[in-house]
């Protein structure tokens, strides 16, 4: 359910998406508000879920996960029926970051970091395809990241 943002509410996250480390009161300050209002709107945006979780964002290179694969996977018909244990699967692996169910040629679509192609090698034939329903696995390796970001475009 979407959840009604006015012109404050959006300010106040786009500068929790640069910075959760900020007090209220240096988020009031940046924003145009008062301490108390701007912290009770970040309580309610925390109540109603808008602000999931307030997390360090890691440089995966500075702690050696230098290769980063983009893997589609389709499931054979039986392995349609078993989205549960599959999705269970893939939850249990660190490697994976991201998830997306997709609609398409290809069922899924991972993100997935590894310290060197070996590494990913090794969680493929050990990990990934044990898991039980994969039909095929087609593995993109990231040369280069050209734009990442965790910032949602909220201002309007």
């Amino acid at each position: 359910m979407q959840v009604e943002l006015d012109t404050y509410d959006r300010r106040i996250l786009a500068v929790l998406q640069e910075d959760a480390s900020l007090s209220s009161a240096q988020v009031a300050e940046r924003v145009g508000l008062s301490q108390s209002p701007c912290w009770r709107r970040i309580q309610r945006l925390k109540d109603e879920g808008v602000i999931r979780a307030q997390v360090s964002l890691l440089d995966r290179k500075k702690v050696g996960l230098n290769t980063q694969i983009f893997a589609e996977v389709k499931l054979n018909a039986h392995g349609r029926s078993n989205f549960a244990e599959f999705t269970e699967a893939i939850r249990g692996f660190p490697e994976v970051l991201e998830c997306y169910v997709l609609m398409g040629a290809v069922d899924f679509l991972l993100r997935i970091v590894t310290s060197d192609i070996e590494a990913y090698e090794r969680f493929f034939f050990e990990k990934l395809s044990m898991v039980p329903g994969i039909q095929e696995v087609n593995s993109t390796v990231a040369l280069s990241e050209i734009k990442s970001t965790t910032s949602l475009p909220l201002m309007r």
